[in-house]
């Protein structure tokens, strides 16, 4: 089921929630039963579970500011390699 938005020249907006691909470009207002045209706008993200959508954001600013870590989580101090290749590497 999705959620569509129609707008009433006379009450405003409304939702109506319909099986994907049956909303037709107008219905009848609920309120006072005259034609309300399809408004196509953004999809209702905020209705997302939380986790999900602080999941999406995270992954989201990975890709453009991705999370430096100086230590293995769960707060054990991260061990320097002996290999003498890895001395030319930059460090945090």
């Amino acid at each position: 089921m999705a959620t569509f938005e129609y707008r009433c020249q006379q009450d405003g907006s409304f939702d109506v929630v319909l099986p994907v691909g049956t909303a037709g470009p107008s219905t009848s207002c609920p309120r006072c039963g005259f034609p309300a045209t399809r408004v196509f706008s953004a999809p209702r993200l905020a209705r997302m579970p939380a986790a999900l959508r602080e999941a999406i954001d995270r992954t989201e600013r990975s890709a453009e500011q991705p999370e430096v870590v100086g230590r293995v989580p769960g707060g054990r101090p991260a061990r320097r390699s002996t290999n003498p290749a890895h001395a030319r590497l930059p460090r945090w």
